[in-house]
């Protein structure tokens, strides 16, 4: 294995050349990510798509993220992980430029289908090739630090961004990550350390590569629908719950598993688990709460929605390269998590109070603390996470640990939407004013369950 070093607190130029594809592409696709909710309104209107089939501009995306995760971190340890790289940021680049010339709506889906798949491919394979090449301790940890914080502020400044773009044309917030992905690329080609080579094995394990991406995807289309299908959601689930069951009964049984089940054993990947899906859920569905809140009730423009949550990407991306590894090298990943976590808890509940004429001024601080909760949680939990996985299962923690990254924000966003069509009444602005207060008690309560399961973790190692 070719491990990058530090040399004294400061990154090798070798370490910071590959480090820095890495974090361009994981900016890349966080960038992407929230770009296109902010055009969603332009494309509609350019290609005749109602709402219930625009919604699928980023369900598709989810779907294909979320359903894949597992299967593509697994890939990145079977065949290499720099060859999955960059051979799916290629196809990354394919299917956003097939967006940007799509001409209806399934094409423009379907491209959106193979933009989720990719990064599902590309993200768990980025993080592998960190927890890889640095070696475990202060270098990984002020690797990953770094690293996590370029995901944060791209998914902050994607908001600006697309909002930026889409006055010009909407096309651009798929063409402009083109450009990216293309110079993210070349860059790859030339700085991504090899590493050592792939598992040699004959025998892939087909059927639970077919069984848990099914069981995901399931999973994963059950609560983007959620809010159309009513009822119907629970066969998707029961589909999934039987997918999941069929997966065990074959990882048991097969000599070269897809996973090894006794990693999933593990109190501290669990507990990291969850609180990644706290963190990401959480944020997210009040994010849902907070556009709707400020362009449908009080008349912002996507510019405007955008630059009021900046505030928090800009505390993430200037204190977390600088503050998380050391806090993690000093106090351990638990500690740091549950701090982080608890900031989020306080952002949800000052955020409570809004009203139909509340100042930008009134919101600020609770963006300043959502910006803190990642500076804190976003990395450390990619490191408790990783933290003692043999090098040839990283791949496949990366892909546990973004699953849960993705799962948290699609069950706490149709929790969210679920809350807000029961309270909003007749829509007026006073019962839509309720519906959202009553909406923000979902990443609220996510919040506070993530926080009590780091706190059990925290009482566990200290005993």
């Amino acid at each position: 294995m070719t491990v990058i070093t530090v040399e004294g607190d400061r990154l090798t130029g070798r370490a910071r050349g590959a480090l820095l594809v890495l974090c361009g592409a994981l900016f890349l696709d966080a960038l992407d990510v929230s770009m296109k909710g902010v055009a969603l309104p332009s494309i509609g209107a350019d290609l005749g798509m109602g709402p219930g089939a625009l919604q699928w501009v980023v369900s598709a995306y989810v779907l294909g993220f979320g359903g894949f995760l597992l299967l593509g971190g697994r890939a990145a340890d079977l065949f290499g992980r720099r060859r999955v790289f960059l051979v799916s940021l290629g196809f990354f680049t394919a299917a956003s430029a097939l967006g940007g010339f799509a001409d209806d709506g399934p094409l423009l889906v379907a491209a959106r289908l193979v933009t989720g798949i990719s990064a599902a491919f590309t993200l768990p394979a980025g993080l592998s090739i960190i927890t890889t090449s640095f070696a475990e301790g202060p270098a990984r940890n002020k690797a990953l630090a770094l690293y996590t914080a370029t995901g944060a502020t791209g998914f902050s400044m994607g908001l600006v961004v697309g909002g930026v773009l889409t006055e010009v044309d909407w096309r651009w917030v798929f063409f402009a990550p083109v450009v990216m992905a293309l110079l993210t690329l070349a860059a790859g080609i030339a700085l991504v350390p090899v590493g050592e080579a792939p598992e040699r094995t004959s025998r892939f394990d087909v059927l639970g590569a077919v069984t848990s991406t099914g069981a995901l995807l399931a999973l994963v289309l059950a609560l983007v629908q959620a809010h159309e299908w009513g009822w119907a959601t629970l066969i998707a689930l029961g589909v999934s719950a039987a997918l999941f069951t069929l997966f065990v009964v074959v990882e048991k049984r097969t000599a070269h598993p897809l996973v090894r089940l006794s990693l999933l054993r593990s109190p501290a990947l669990m507990r990291a688990n969850v609180g990644a899906m706290s963190l990401l859920g959480g944020w997210v569905s009040a994010l849902f709460v907070l556009t709707l809140y400020m362009q449908d009730l009080r008349g912002w423009s996507a510019l405007e929605t955008g630059l009021a949550v900046l505030p928090g990407g800009v505390v993430t991306a200037v204190l977390a390269p600088r503050v998380a590894a050391p806090l993690v090298n000093r106090f351990g990943t638990t500690p740091v998590v549950a701090a982080g976590l608890f900031a989020a808890v306080a952002a949800y509940v000052l955020l409570l109070p809004i009203g139909l004429d509340s100042g930008y001024l009134a919101m600020l601080p609770a963006f300043l603390l959502a910006g803190i909760a990642f500076t804190l949680a976003y990395g450390p939990l990619n490191m408790a996470a990783t933290q003692g996985v043999p090098a040839h299962e990283q791949g496949l923690a990366g892909g546990i640990v973004n699953t849960s990254f993705q799962v948290g924000p699609a069950l706490a966003l149709a929790a969210a939407t679920v809350v807000l069509q029961l309270n909003a009444g007749d829509g007026s602005p006073a019962a839509l004013l309720s519906g959202f207060r009553a909406a923000l008690l979902v990443p609220l309560a996510v919040a506070v369950v993530g926080t009590a399961v780091t706190l059990l973790g925290l009482r566990a190692r200290r005993s």
